[in-house]
């Protein structure tokens, strides 16, 4: 039984009017139940007794059933980021609007990971090599995302757990260690992709040198323990104050670049040509593996949970809908950036035969020429470092998540934190200092493929937990929500595998 279960007993026992101040001492334990099944649940006992200063006569002991964790191997021991949790409180009477606006937040945490420095470079091949066409892989990217961020949230608000503490409350532990490993893995890839990004951007605005611009990134450690400190919403406030950033820069670069509206629109339309192609499809399958972050889907089923909201049916639904109103709406935004991205490259480099700007660097210098705004390239930069410290914030706040989840190993935040930038910021160091700047692009790309590889081991336990009625009870997926998120998965799994077998032909000696 964890705390939570226990405060809620005593809650109910106060209402009583059963409580030390009353002179009643209550003294609760456990006893667990091991099924043939090989569930566990467990019976709470409940022992009162008056204390000496009112009369030393026992009171019945009362014996409770409890199985709220039917259908998991294990039963919940603690929340998901305790210094958070349920920290923003939501009241019933409230109208909808003020709900929304109490449930907003958590979505664009999640949506900035949509929009990291590994998504610009898959965007800015896509747009210059094949102009527009390649638009309708983003959309799909992005509605597959837009599911998939919804079964987590949903799983984080009817189960209590994050997607890392289902995973260790369902598998054995050898299969929940080795889940562990591959997810700090993909999550030490994804802050290496955003380490080199900020120090790209650094680099390419102040002409820092690019070694010292990756240390600099680390002091974001020093930002998420502040604003965690004055309050979530605090780090939601600048979360949501840089994507405000970003999506200003781009806005101005498209005023700029001036897209042809009905070529946009037609890249929306998938094509066919899009399978057939050999570095199409190559492209597309770079697109869907920077877009569907593996470490959001961790990410967001624990700070769903911050809002603080009753205990009952209708307020759960009432949760769910909220929370899949604020991530989608927050991933459209993230669709915006990530077309906006591919509509740039196309718009500024193929129409004028610059088919092969895949760098970030590249694209920084070729843009205010081509465009003949000396601004432009500034504004580009800026939006790369909002997009690389924003990303930075949430997927360390990720790794303290997955650590607690899977190891139930609670460290302080500040050594979590500085574990997970020692890990991502090492390497990135060394390449730096060995190859320079084409030593960070390739450090980029092989980061992208890390996440690809772990991204079906985040994905299929997601669809497994909220498609099982034991674990989800009346909240569960409905039969077509079931197949279309099985279909999501297939596809990410099998695109991505041809992904890595592509990349280990083209990138690795045979």
């Amino acid at each position: 039984m964890n705390f939570e279960e226990k405060n809620n007993i005593y809650d109910i026992l106060q209402k009583m009017g059963i409580s030390e101040k009353s002179g009643i001492e209550v003294k609760l334990t456990t006893c667990p139940v091991h099924h043939n099944d090989g569930l566990r649940s467990e019976i709470v006992f409940l022992k009162f007794r008056r204390n000496m200063s009112t009369q030393n006569t026992p009171l019945p002991v009362v014996a409770l059933s409890k199985a709220d964790h039917d259908g998991w191997r294990n039963e919940r021991i603690n929340p998901s980021l305790p210094e958070s949790y349920q920290s923003i409180p939501v009241n019933e009477s409230w109208s909808w609007w003020r709900k929304m606006a109490a449930f907003a937040g958590p979505g664009y945490l999640v949506a900035v990971g949509y929009m990291d420095p590994g998504n610009w470079a898959t965007g800015l091949a896509g747009g210059s090599k094949f102009g527009y066409t390649l638009l309708c892989v983003i959309l799909m990217s992005n509605l597959m995302a837009m599911l998939l961020q919804g079964l987590s949230g949903k799983l984080g608000i009817v189960t209590g757990r994050d997607l890392a503490q289902a995973c260790r409350d369902h598998y054995s532990p050898k299969v929940s260690f080795a889940l562990w490993i591959l997810c700090e893995i993909a999550i030490c890839a994804c802050d290496l992709a955003e380490v080199i990004g900020s120090a790209i951007a650094l680099n390419l605005l102040f002409g820092m040198p690019l070694a010292i611009g990756v240390c600099i990134t680390a002091l974001d450690v020093l930002l998420v323990m502040y604003f965690q400190h004055l309050g979530f919403r605090y780090l939601e406030a600048i979360i949501i104050t840089m994507s405000v950033v970003i999506g200003g820069c781009f806005v101005m670069e498209m005023l700029y670049a001036q897209p042809a509206i009905g070529e946009v629109l037609a890249g929306f339309v998938p094509k066919t040509e899009i399978l057939f192609n050999p570095e199409m499809l190559y492209i597309s399958i770079g697109i869907l593996g920077a877009t569907v972050m593996p470490h959001n889907l961790y990410l967001h089923s624990s700070i769903v949970q911050t809002r603080k909201y009753a205990d009952n049916v209708k307020s759960k639904k009432e949760a769910i809908k909220f929370t899949t109103i604020d991530s989608t709406v927050a991933l459209t935004f993230a669709l915006f950036v990530n077309a906006a991205i591919l509509i740039m490259a196309a718009a500024v480099f193929h129409q004028n035969g610059h088919t092969e700007v895949a760098e970030i660097q590249d694209a920084y210098y070729l843009l205010s020429p081509q465009l003949d705004v000396p601004i432009a390239s500034t504004l580009f930069a800026l939006a790369l470092l909002a997009s690389g410290q924003n990303s930075t914030l949430t997927s360390t706040l990720a790794g303290q998540i997955v650590m607690e989840g899977f190891l139930n190993l609670r460290l302080r935040p500040w050594v979590r934190r500085l574990i997970t930038r020692g890990i991502a910021i090492i390497p990135a160091v060394i390449c730096v200092i060995l190859y320079g700047e084409d030593g960070m692009a390739q450090l980029l790309i092989f980061s992208q493929v890390v996440l690809s590889l772990q991204l079906g081991f985040a994905v299929i336990p997601l669809v497994i937990f909220t498609s099982d009625k034991k674990k989800m009870g009346e909240f569960v997926n409905s039969k077509f929500t079931t197949i279309f998120a099985w279909a999501c998965a297939l596809i990410i799994v099998v695109l991505n595998i041809k992904y890595i077998i592509d990349f280990a032909l083209e990138y690795l000696p045979l």
